[in-house]
């Protein structure tokens, strides 16, 4: 690869990051710093994400913003669920279409693929709902398989009938496009995996140790968005230790819709631990101390 076309390369894997930090185009002449400002965007923690997938180089010194990383990774989780992996079925669907009904195996491909897909979709739930902590061999296991599918496409899919040649290479181009896409969704997810290692576990492990050791530290001026009133209530019911079951029945809602509470609740506080959740409650007046049960405090 010549020089140009790495500049290129490296313009493009630029331009997609901070897109996903929800960086508007039309920035005319304006420095990062102007940009990030105006679009309310931390600027130290983009750099870092910007600098981390350039040259795999991080310095944890304190500085990521992590509402700001999150709505990062949340976009990026967009961006592969909505787009990018539809992309590469419809490639798919195309293929097949030109391969002729009789043919089964290009149809336990795409079966295949959605299942590659719906692991994709249940490890990035996982995620969402757990504060982004995964596990290492969940993403070992999704590489397998992203490289199984590469295989059974290069080794396998059958081709067109020779006697129509263009109907052959449309196949073909369109079997080479969504290797290609493979190839570039696979990166793009390890650096997304790397990142959540990398930045936001240590991040999150950071805030939480000083959260159960600096009860100052917890101000509601450090909150980047109020509590709802139904948010509030639900605080108060994992403060005082119920299931996301029970605290549906006491508020006659959903299991769903208290989960998706505990998820609001753990993003606008960015508190992920029940001990640093009860330290805040109790700070900001939404439970009072001496009402707590000694096995709620022993928590």
């Amino acid at each position: 690869m010549g020089a140009s076309e790495r500049h290129h390369s490296t313009d493009n894997q630029v331009l997609q990051l901070i897109h996903r930090f929800g960086v508007p185009l039309g920035v005319g002449d304006k420095t990062i710093a102007q940009v990030c400002e105006e679009a309310r965007i931390d600027c130290a923690t983009l750099l870092a994400v910007v600098n981390f997938a350039l040259y795999k180089e991080y310095n944890d010194i304190g500085q990521i913003h992590i509402p700001t990383l999150r709505l990062y990774l949340e976009n990026a989780h967009t961006y592969f669920m909505n787009f990018q992996l539809p992309r590469i079925r419809q490639q798919l669907l195309e293929a097949i279409n030109l391969a002729g009904i009789d043919n089964k195996i290009p149809l336990l491909i795409i079966r295949f693929y959605d299942e590659y897909v719906e692991e994709i979709r249940a490890h990035i739930q996982h995620e969402n709902e757990f504060a982004f902590e995964h596990h290492p061999t969940d993403d070992q296991h999704v590489a397998a398989k992203a490289v199984e599918l590469k295989n059974l496409i290069i080794k396998y899919y059958p081709h067109s009938d020779k006697s129509t040649a263009p109907q052959t290479a449309e196949q073909e181009r369109l079997l080479y496009a969504v290797l290609h896409d493979l190839y570039h969704f696979e990166n793009e997810l390890a650096l997304h995996c790397a990142i959540e290692d990398e930045i936001m576990l240590p991040a999150i492990a950071r805030e939480e140790k000083k959260q159960g050791f600096k009860q100052e530290d917890i101000k509601i001026a450090e909150i980047q968005e109020e509590l709802s009133a139904r948010e509030k209530d639900v605080l108060v019911q994992i403060v005082n230790g119920l299931s996301n079951k029970e605290i549906a029945d006491i508020l006659c809602l959903s299991t769903h819709t208290v989960m998706s509470h505990r998820k609001n609740i753990a993003r606008k506080l960015n508190i992920h631990s029940t001990a640093g959740l009860t330290i805040y409650a109790i700070v900001n007046g939404i439970v009072e101390l001496d009402k707590l049960s000694d096995d709620t405090m022993r928590r």
